[in-house]
């Protein structure tokens, strides 16, 4: 990413990480690429919100000094201190040592911890403000969107807000607005997003937004560190936001499954064709060939979970085992589930699954199956997800 022009005074500086494609360790596949966004504000005095991730410090600093030399930086803002945004402040700081830096106690803490610096340190709160010129930016407190550190900066002379992980997306690219690229796919990024970062925060996100939504802010520009600035979609983006949070779900179905020798794939296949003959959306995840990232961002507003397993050594699969325990920090509400697999001679697969999750749905009656269903037994299969479709529509 070149500096970009945002609009009058704002500059985009930050870079894109075309080719990343793990983000939170392996938790998440961003196939589309990352983008690390910094945003420069020319004004009485100059003001740079947020960073990058260590190892693009050189393209950020490149980027400033096409606007402006970046020993003349006076404010730095750090809405965030996750390293993928703070990974260039120690540098950037030995460039500027007489900017003041701005944050949340939380911030500041943290920038200690991973830096063993914070510069000269001004600690903010919601409700307080920063004057740089023709400029007065507001700060707001949003802790665990997504970490307690995190706020957002608002600037009403540009009607923007700079939202850091709010209404962010995964998504490379060499354009900067929402309305310079694809909407669906920018959208299904979003979706993917919210899954994988702030869907354990539903209650948080719902009354930071009541919250903001009384401060009567004039926005015009949503400025997030990933991904596009929205200019035209904010209401869209805005809706979705509302929707997410609130546990608002579709009658469709996400049946999720692992097996070992096609078995309970065997189930899976029969549950969904049962689950669709009621006219119920559904799609078939096998978690060892499809990523969570992908399974999550379908499961976000799908009102029926269906998860299989076969048994092995008296446990359900450790792949499945492993986005279970993914699955139950999202602290989900409102859905309807039923466990199911394949054993051989203990079958505890099906209580593993019910017992690792209980705390995000509730469940129906179990399937289980000896060894390969035979043709009545997928039969049954075929009317438990027939049952459980009707069960999805009516309720």
């Amino acid at each position: 990413m070149t500096t970009k022009l945002i609009k009058e005074g704002i500059y985009s500086v930050g870079v894109v990480d075309w080719n990343e494609r793990h983000f939170h360790g392996y938790t998440y596949v961003t196939k589309r690429g990352v983008t690390y966004n910094a945003y420069l504000i020319i004004d009485e005095k100059i003001t740079l919100i947020d960073t990058v991730r260590e190892g693009f410090q050189k393209e950020l600093i490149e980027n400033i000094k096409n606007v402006v030399d970046p020993s003349k930086i006076d404010v730095i803002i750090i809405n965030h201190i996750e390293p993928d945004h703070s990974g260039a402040f120690a540098q950037i700081l030995k460039i500027c040592p007489n900017a003041k830096v701005y944050g949340t106690e939380k911030a500041r803490q943290g920038l200690l911890k991973y830096y063993g610096v914070c510069g000269d340190w001004v600690t903010v709160k919601s409700g307080q403000s920063l004057n740089i010129g023709k400029r007065t930016l507001d700060f707001i407190d949003v802790p665990m969107i997504h970490w307690p550190d995190s706020m957002f900066t608002y600037s009403a002379y540009d009607k923007t807000l700079f939202s850091n992980d709010g209404f962010g997306q995964h998504y490379a690219t060499n354009k900067i607005f929402d309305d310079e690229v694809n909407f669906d796919v920018l959208m299904d990024e979003s979706q993917k997003y919210y899954a994988n970062i702030l869907w354990p925060f539903n209650m948080l996100v719902s009354s930071k937004l009541a919250a903001i939504g009384k401060l009567s802010l004039d926005i015009k520009f949503i400025a997030p560190s990933h991904g596009l600035i929205w200019r035209k979609y904010i209401p869209e983006i805005m809706q979705k936001y509302l929707y997410w949070s609130s546990h608002s779900c579709k009658n469709r179905v996400a049946v999720v499954y692992e097996t070992m020798w096609n078995s309970t794939e065997k189930m899976a296949k029969k549950i969904i064709e049962g689950i669709t003959s009621e006219g119920v959306e559904a799609i078939l995840f096998d978690v060892t060939k499809n990523d969570r990232t992908d399974i999550s961002s379908y499961m976000l507003d799908a009102k029926g979970w269906v998860f299989g397993s076969s048994t092995h050594d008296g446990e359900m699969l450790p792949v499945i085992a492993g986005f279970l325990h993914f699955l139950k920090g999202s602290k989900a509400k409102g859905r309807k589930s039923f466990a199911f697999g394949s054993y051989g001679w203990s079958g505890e697969a099906v209580k593993d699954i019910e017992d690792t999750i209980s705390n995000v749905t509730s469940f129906e009656p179990s399937l289980r199956v000896v060894y390969s269903p035979n043709q009545d037994e997928l039969d049954k299969c075929f009317q438990v997800g027939k049952s459980f479709a009707l069960k999805i529509k009516n309720e």
